[in-house]
C-alpha cells in the first residue's frame, strides 16, 4: 500500500510542479538574502569608514540602520515565503493529496 501511494505522487505532475516552484522559489530567496547579508558584512570589513560615519549629534552611525535594514529584510523576505506557501503551494500540495487518495 506504502510503495503503491508513493509512486501515485510521483507519477503525479502536479507534485513535480510544486517541487520545481518550491525549490526555485527558496533558491532565489537564498540568493538574496546571502547578497544583503555579506554585502554588509563585506562593508563591514572593507568599509568601517563609511558604516562609522555619524548620523546628527548623536551616538546613531550610518551602520546602525543599515544593520537593521538586513533584519528588516529578512523579516520581508520569510513573510513573502509564508505568504506563497500559504496559497501557491498549499494549493498544489493539497491537489497531489487528493489524487494520491482517489
Amino acid at each position: 500500500m506504502q510503495d503503491d501511494l508513493v509512486q501515485r505522487i510521483l507519477s503525479n505532475p502536479q507534485y513535480h510542479e510544486l517541487k520545481a516552484k518550491r525549490s526555485r522559489f527558496g533558491w532565489w530567496l537564498t540568493l538574496a538574502m546571502m547578497v544583503v547579508y555579506y554585502g554588509f558584512i563585506m562593508l563591514v570589513a572593507f568599509n568601517k569608514e563609511f558604516l562609522s560615519q555619524k548620523l546628527g549629534d548623536g551616538v546613531m552611525t550610518v551602520g546602525i540602520p543599515i544593520g537593521f535594514g538586513v533584519i528588516l529584510f529578512t523579516i520581508v523576505i520569510t513573510a513573502i515565503y509564508v505568504k506563497r506557501a500559504n496559497t501557491e503551494f498549499d494549493d498544489l500540495s493539497n491537489a497531489v493529496t487528493k489524487a494520491a487518495f482517489k
